[in-house]
């Protein structure tokens, strides 16, 4: 224990240094948000408006769905400034020349914004788990009806098309996983080709088999335009329950433990997920880029100390840790195309720059 400690300065510099770190990266946090969320409301809310009865209430409802996904998009950007700060500052009132002088190393030196940006990783974390995906979730249906009152959400699916062969199925409400699975408000768009010759529909389907019951079901005749009743009859043979429950997963509006959930089940179902397990992981390496941004920032603090030119250190550090969101973006996008293996997309950028970062370190300092 007292060699861990004894890796890091005294508790009142890290003190120091940590909290310094924090503010002004909580300071860049909430400049960010403030601009960019006027921003985004001033090109959002006449559409917000235009739905009649909307007002205020929505407006400020809009903000408070829209910030979280705004402070989770910026946070990282936010540590790499407040990094970039913190360091300058240091640099310039000689205080990292008095630590080296005491017999400290760049890493001892780094170390306490580190162990800052490890906190402010598992913030973030849980942040995006537990508020993020909530509120795009709920974002993302409430774009979808225009802005209008939003449906009550018992936690099911709704608004699901599933193709059978040239046939499509709409299901305007799904409940359950499995063999147990529901559907409610069915509607079968009997097809050939790409003619639609009838639609048969019925108020709920149940798993029979490897198709789908529906009792009571009727068939409307296009061209006839006439109504028949059909009684109970078996529907979607061969369409799994997992093509209903899993149509359209947005990783973004997803919990980590949900997210994980459903790419297990889209497995088990033989389904592609390479995107999505790229995401999955991407749920843990994005937030510990605010472990990564001290060491992309340390040129600010360390290398050519001695030359003055402080601001061309400063963007510098800013380089490579915009450099890394460029890659990571790139990388993610490339998982999703699926180019790059899924661990491969969410951590290689975090893994190449953090080893760039410390051949900068060492090279220049150590």
């Amino acid at each position: 224990m007292s060699g861990l400690t004894d890796f890091f300065p005294s508790r009142t510099v890290s003190l120091y240094m940590a909290r310094s770190f924090l503010i002004n990266t909580f300071a860049f946090l909430f400049g960010l948000v403030l601009i960019l969320q006027t921003l985004d409301l001033l090109s959002e809310s006449g559409r917000i408006l235009t739905y009649p009865g909307n007002g205020d209430a929505q407006v400020w409802k809009y903000v408070s769905l829209r910030t979280p996904q705004i402070i989770a998009t910026f946070l990282p950007f936010s540590v790499l400034l407040g990094t970039i700060i913190t360091l300058s500052t240091l640099n310039q009132n000689s205080e990292v020349i008095a630590m080296k002088a005491s017999g400290l190393s760049a890493h001892q030196v780094l170390a306490p914004l580190m162990l800052a940006g490890l906190g402010v990783a598992a913030i973030s974390f849980t942040f995006n788990d537990r508020i993020v995906s909530r509120a795009s979730a709920t974002l993302a249906q409430w774009k979808k009806v225009e802005y209008g009152p939003l449906p009550v959400d018992r936690g099911d699916r709704s608004n699901v098309w599933v193709r059978d062969g040239t046939h499509l199925i709409h299901v305007q409400q799904i409940r359950g996983r499995g063999d147990a699975a529901q559907l409610a408000g069915v509607t079968v768009y009997e097809r050939e080709g790409a003619v639609l010759k009838s639609l048969v529909s019925g108020k709920r389907a149940t798993r029979d088999g490897s198709g789908w019951r529906l009792p009571a079901a009727q068939r409307f005749d296009v061209a006839g335009g006439t109504m028949t009743p059909l009684g109970t009859i078996k529907i979607g043979d061969g369409v799994r329950p997992d093509q209903f429950t899993l149509s359209n997963v947005d990783a973004e509006s997803m919990s980590f433990g949900a997210l994980r959930e459903a790419v297990s089940d889209l497995k088990a179902a033989g389904r592609p997920t390479k995107a999505l397990e790229g995401s999955l992981w991407h749920k843990l390496s994005g937030p510990l880029s605010a472990v990564l941004m001290p060491l992309l920032g340390a040129v600010a603090a360390f290398g050519i100390a001695r030359s003055g030119k402080l601001f061309v250190r400063a963007v510098i550090g800013m380089g490579l840790g915009f450099l890394y969101f460029v890659a990571d973006n790139f990388a993610l996008a490339m998982g999703n195309l699926g180019a790059y293996p899924p661990f491969l997309a969410a951590w290689a950028p975090f893994l190449l720059f953090a080893m760039i970062g410390e051949a900068v370190l060492l090279k220049t300092e150590e």
